[in-house]
């Protein structure tokens, strides 16, 4: 992996835990999750007449992409029935670079050298550590766990289709723009069918939030379908979870929230994986 596209996953992982600090804005999960998507569907609609349409091999996996995210939407909203933002959220992005790892060597052939997949084993178990702290100090229950590791082979699922999407359409800004105003067409018709239509009304005080959200969600993903054009989709898939990092920070310096001993050692644990990596 380039230092180019090294740093700007990094800067990914940052915008990420940055829409994510948005979350908290007085709607449940599903209805927050589907305002940020939404947002970046606007916002990538207005930017459409800037790129070209994709190829006809891209489609398909736009398709897959956006019915997968209705998946990691609804597991996702279900973990947080069962456990807190501390747990559900380190296991979830913990848990799919692995899987990304073995199906990317099945699927896509991106195989990666011993060194690069001890970094990698080593940032998730400093992302686990993060989860075993969560909730309260409990353990992870089983119908939590369930649902938060189906949250994971979701983010798998689309993260696999979209590095196969963008790599088919050769341009993976006209792919990402394209993506992100499907995807917003779709769960605005998910939100309607499950919610009724007077959910609109609940989102419509929060639309400053949800297109500032939606916007860092897009920028970060973008880069996130541009990374895996120029390096292994596992390596981008782990370093872009280093949010998890950005997002303590944000908690410590923004909410003032006290830095446990056990996330300091997480969060050096999870830096190790990154420098391993990057000297792989």
């Amino acid at each position: 992996m380039e230092t180019t596209v090294f740093l700007a996953v990094i800067a990914a992982a940052a915008l990420h835990a940055g829409w994510n600090a948005l979350l908290k804005i007085g709607l449940d999960r599903f209805l927050t999750a589907t305002l940020i998507q939404i947002g970046a569907g606007l916002v990538a609609l207005c930017a459409l007449p800037l790129v070209a349409v994709p190829q006809a091999a891209a489609w398909p996996w736009i398709a897959l992409s956006a019915l997968l995210h209705i998946g990691y939407n609804f597991f996702l909203a279900r973990a947080y029935q069962y456990g807190d933002l501390g747990q559900v959220y380190p296991i979830a992005r913990g848990s799919s670079p692995l899987m990304v790892a073995l199906l990317s060597l099945l699927l896509l052939h991106d195989g990666l050298s011993a060194l690069q997949l001890l970094g990698l084993l080593v940032l998730v178990l400093g992302i686990w550590l993060m989860a075993l702290r969560g909730g309260q100090h409990k353990a992870p229950q089983g119908a939590m766990l369930f649902c938060a590791l189906m949250t994971a082979l979701f983010i798998a699922g689309y993260t696999l289709s979209d590095a196969v999407g963008a790599r088919s359409n050769g341009d993976a800004l006209s792919y990402s723009l394209w993506l992100f105003t499907v995807n917003g067409v779709v769960m605005a018709a998910v939100l309607a069918i499950s919610r009724g239509p007077r959910a609109f009304l609940q989102l419509g005080p929060h639309w400053r939030g949800g297109l500032a959200g939606g916007a860092m969600s897009m920028a970060a993903y973008t880069i996130v379908i541009w990374a895996m054009t120029q390096a292994p989709v596992a390596l981008v898939s782990a370093l872009r979870e280093t949010s998890v990092v950005f997002a303590v920070l944000l908690g410590v310096v923004l909410l003032k929230e006290r830095l446990r001993p056990t996330r300091l050692l997480a969060c050096m644990i999870i830096a190790t994986g990154v420098v391993v990596m990057k000297l792989a």
